[in-house]
């Protein structure tokens, strides 16, 4: 069977799972696309026909499209987003950090112009705002029912400013990102059409078919499966193009991508190809360009993202898909549908290091693919733990605490005084490095935190059982910490809450030793279950622990276990057998306790 029947069936399989109190559906598009593209100009016109299945409950009155490239025009949101915020994206902005958006010419922005539309052959009413296109229905969607819409767009890509773009700092001519008029997601929440102001995204999952037609010089890599390598005179990677280089004229690719919510693609006509066939069948594809400067490390990355990609799937679960491919262009590094664009000239280091963290939201946002503008931590964070863990084994690390990096952040956020919960929708955070530390270390921290919580085992095992129940299905916290609870036996809705939804943070100290007495407190207003490490005055060491009582559980295979901690107590007696020297509050460090200084008292 082959990978994507695996995931048909999947996804068809679905059953009836409660997700946050409603009852799970999930909608689905098919997207037949034909693209030609003048790569002299930068311009490009388009067709799609798009066949739209509505699952949800609900008669759809309007739908709404994503047109991304309108974001990279002066007087854009992203734009006066970025003159008005205390820190820009450096990538985003000159050395005297002014916008790079408000000085494009009309020849440099980035557009997508819709020239007509349809649905089910009748005209409908629709307008452009901003990077949406609100359309209102010619006839409802009745629930369960389906619709067809046509389209027809010119497009321009902007000069490389933040992911999408042309002529980007290395030279790839295309990095075709979010290029394309792409339907809103609709859930149980309603209508996804977020502006694009500069976060990440949400999409519907279906089928894409995709023709693009460029001219003959250009080697094309991306989301899908090449179907016409006979037509194009270029085996994709075995053999490269067959003497038609330096021919006028253009070729049509046609790719085919089951079961994804987004598809990219990168074209340039220096690039080399190079593919490898992992361990579990999965062609995994290279294209960077033809430049002595970085070959080295290219060719030296391809062994490392095989073991990457067997890492992650001993640990998460099975890449569903045939293929994956890694691809030099856009601006740093970018996830996308079977395939990432990352920068290329780079130190050996920082190059694994970024395909590992790109590789992993294969899994943690193209398979489970949460709504990264309401859960961003779910996927970068989730993502930032396992590329570390995979890291310190690929790269051979051997990090005590590969996240500790991720704790550190954690710790400087959560003392700044610029925090905010981690239920900030991603484009609405006062200032950038809260969001960057909030997303990835935060993240991270929530995840690794787990280990002690409930221990290693159980972390290892939850982070499987989550992917197993939730691939393809757009999961949120609630889904996560319900299958944490269910593997663990534990109770965990309070550490969703306290430390996913709101900014109150963890601290606890020794407050005093006396004799054979102990008295630990709690200051800061998030609950724990606390291991601690005594000493005693004649020279030897016990590991306690004591049980949280909200969580009616006590961890497995925990040495010394004491009565258990009512968080509304402040203060708690530890009593031991003998006379105590010393008490140390989580010796291993991954609680993420943030004045750890107080955390140890010597007698």
């Amino acid at each position: 069977m082959t990978k994507y029947l695996s995931v048909l069936i999947c996804f068809l399989s679905l059953s009836a799972i409660a997700q946050n109190n409603t009852s799970y559906w999930q909608q689905h598009v098919d997207y037949n696309m034909d693209i030609d593209m003048d790569v002299e100009t930068f311009q490009y016109k388009g067709t799609q026909k798009l066949e739209y299945t509505n699952n949800s409950p609900d008669d759809l009155n309007r739908v709404f499209y994503h047109l991304y490239f309108n974001a990279f025009q002066p007087g854009s949101e992203m734009d006066v987003r970025l003159q008005n915020i205390q820190d820009p994206d450096g990538r985003m902005t000159t050395e005297d950090k002014k916008s790079r958006i408000m000085s494009l010419s009309e020849s440099e922005m980035g557009y997508i112009k819709v020239k007509s539309l349809t649905q089910d052959g009748k005209e409908v009413t629709y307008k452009t705002v901003g990077t949406v296109l609100e359309v209102e229905l010619a006839t409802p969607i009745k629930s369960g029912d389906k619709a067809t819409f046509e389209m027809e767009f010119d497009g321009q890509v902007p000069q490389q400013i933040r992911r999408s773009g042309r002529n980007n700092a290395e030279g790839v001519s295309l990095s075709m990102t979010q290029w394309y008029p792409k339907m809103a997601e609709y859930d149980f929440e309603g209508w996804h059409a977020d502006p694009y102001i500069g976060r990440e995204f949400h999409g519907v999952w279906g089928d894409f078919n995709v023709n693009i037609t460029i001219d003959k010089d250009y080697i094309i890599g991306g989301t899908g499966y090449l179907q016409n390598p006979e037509d194009i005179g270029y085996n994709y990677g075995d053999e490269g193009p067959k003497g038609k280089k330096g021919k006028k004229g253009k070729l049509t690719w046609k790719f085919k991508a089951p079961m994804v919510h987004d598809f990219t693609w990168a074209a340039d006509p220096d690039y080399i190809h190079d593919k490898v066939t992992a361990n579990d069948g999965t062609v995994l594809h290279f294209l960077y360009q033809d430049n002595d400067s970085i070959k080295e490390n290219w060719k030296n990355l391809q062994p490392k993202t095989e073991q990457i990609l067997e890492f992650f799937n001993e640990n998460i679960g099975p890449y569903p898909y045939e293929q994956y491919s890694v691809i030099q262009g856009g601006d740093g590094g970018m996830e996308y549908g079977m395939s990432t664009l990352i920068t290329g000239e780079r130190k050996f280091g920082s190059l694994v290091g970024v395909t590992a963290h790109e590789m992993a939201h294969s899994w943690f946002q193209f398979i489970l693919a949460t709504n990264e503008a309401q859960h961003e931590w779910m996927d970068e964070g989730f993502t930032s733990f396992i590329s570390s863990e995979a890291m310190n084994v690929v790269m051979g690390e051997n990090k005590e605490n590969p996240h500790s990096g991720s704790y550190r952040g954690y710790t400087y956020l959560a003392n700044s005084g610029v925090e905010q919960p981690m239920t900030t929708h991603a484009d609405r955070y006062n200032v950038n490095q809260a969001y960057s530390i909030t997303a990835y270390a935060k993240g991270a921290v929530f995840l690794a935190q787990l280990e002690y919580l409930l221990g290693n085992d159980l972390q290892d095992e939850i982070i499987k059982e989550y992917y197993n129940q939730w691939k393809f299905k757009h999961p949120t916290p609630n889904d996560f910490i319900r299958v944490a609870e269910k593997v663990s036996g534990a109770e965990l809705g309070w550490y969703l809450i306290d430390f996913g939804q709101t900014t109150n943070t963890i601290d606890y100290t020794v407050k005093s030793i006396e004799g054979n007495t102990a008295t630990l407190e709690r200051i800061g207003l998030m609950p724990m279950p606390i291991d601690a490490k005594v000493t005693f005055a004649d020279g030897t060491t016990k590991m306690v622990h004591i049980p949280l009582r909200m969580m009616r559980w006590v961890k497995p295979n925990a040495e010394n276990v004491q009565e258990d901690w009512p968080w509304a107590m402040p203060t708690y007696e530890l009593k031991m057998d003998k006379e105590i020297s010393k008490v140390e509050i989580d010796p291993s460090q991954l609680m993420a306790d943030v004045k750890r200084d107080n955390n140890t008292m010597q007698k």
